[in-house]
């Protein structure tokens, strides 16, 4: 039996219905952008408070919560960790089958709940006042038991979820996640935590490589670094520089110390200036005294200066000005750095 072409309804991709997608996704932007605002109005003395506590505190900084809110307080522990805050996350549950022994007299213990009324939670209450901790509940519900418990509330109230339904969690936990990061870039300010420090909790990134490493973990040394004495011919110069990989060689003098460099760009402007150049000696034609850093020299020093002087490699000397190894900007591009 011949089946009848199916028609499509190409209406269903018309550029209106892209549209009305986009600006419904608008929409909900703009609900949690306002429920931002909403709480960033309320704020008030116990922001202060909390955070005034937390930097006065000698032990840890505890985050728990259930659900959704357990998310959020995952990632706040791990933002304040990671800006110089001994901070980790605890799930309510456990805390009440044994992992309440992680918490210690002096913590502070931040809860998150919408509602103020999570069972998993609110169980473990009492147990944190019999330890003596600083309690801070973070919830939409002030007149909450979780609330009326805690030490500081921090309100995170939403006029409504972005949800149609006004039921999953999405304004209230953009909202606590917000004020975790309030109080976790306030804190870190309060500390006075520097960039340095956070390359210190961050050594795989660029920042941290570039704040931690140092000239020694990054240059060549030994039989890759190319030098030559003041005495030798331009000729055995050209033969070290070419044997190594760099396109420049270091020239030292008699108690081997470095007095000046050689590269690849000197020899192609003497080639066009005399003919007899391979007659000349190395002190005759090299640069005197060229930039160098130590092996403790930071990575972001020597791309500082590669970058300043807009040259492409540095010598590593000793504190004698001895050359011991060589650093090109193709390893701190390798790197990352």
């Amino acid at each position: 039996m011949k089946r009848e072409p199916v028609q499509t309804d190409d209406s269903m991709n018309t550029t209106p219905e892209i549209q009305s997608i986009t600006a419904r996704g608008k929409i909900i932007l703009q609900q949690e952008a306002e429920a931002l605002l909403q709480i960033a109005g309320r704020l008030d003395d116990a922001f202060r408070r909390a955070v005034t506590a937390m930097h006065a505190c000698k032990g840890k900084i505890i985050i728990s919560g259930m659900g959704k809110s357990g998310i959020i307080a995952q990632k706040i522990a791990a933002t304040m960790a990671s800006t110089g805050t001994t901070a980790l996350f605890m799930h309510p549950a456990d805390a009440a089958h044994g992992d309440l022994g992680i918490v210690s007299a002096g913590d502070v213990v931040i809860c998150l709940s919408k509602s103020g009324t999570t069972e998993e939670l609110n169980f473990i209450i009492p147990a944190l006042k019999r330890i003596d901790v600083e309690i801070i509940a973070m919830t939409g519900n002030p007149r909450s038991y979780l609330a009326q418990n805690a030490d500081i509330v921090l309100d995170t109230g939403i006029a409504q979820e972005a949800c149609p339904f006004d039921l999953a969690p999405t304004s209230s936990t953009t909202a606590m996640l917000a004020m975790g990061d309030a109080l976790a870039i306030t804190l870190m300010q309060e500390k006075r935590f520097t960039h340095r420090d956070f390359a210190l909790t961050h050594p795989k990134g660029a920042l941290g490589r570039r704040l931690t490493m140092k000239a020694a973990d990054i240059m060549a040394s030994g039989e890759a670094l190319p030098i030559v004495e003041e005495s030798v011919l331009l000729r055995d110069l050209i033969l070290e520089m070419t044997s190594k990989r760099y396109g420049v060689c270091a020239v030292v003098d008699i108690e081997g110390q470095l007095s000046g460099i050689f590269t690849d760009g000197d020899l192609r402007r003497i080639v066009q200036k005399d003919r007899d150049f391979l007659q000349f000696s190395a002190c005759s034609v090299m640069t005197a005294n060229p930039k160098y850093v130590t092996p403790e020299t930071l990575a972001a020093e020597c791309l500082e200066l590669l970058e300043t002087y807009r040259i492409t490699q540095l010598m590593v000397c000793d504190d004698n000005r001895r050359p011991i190894g060589i650093l090109h900007i193709h390893d701190l591009v390798i790197l990352g750095l």
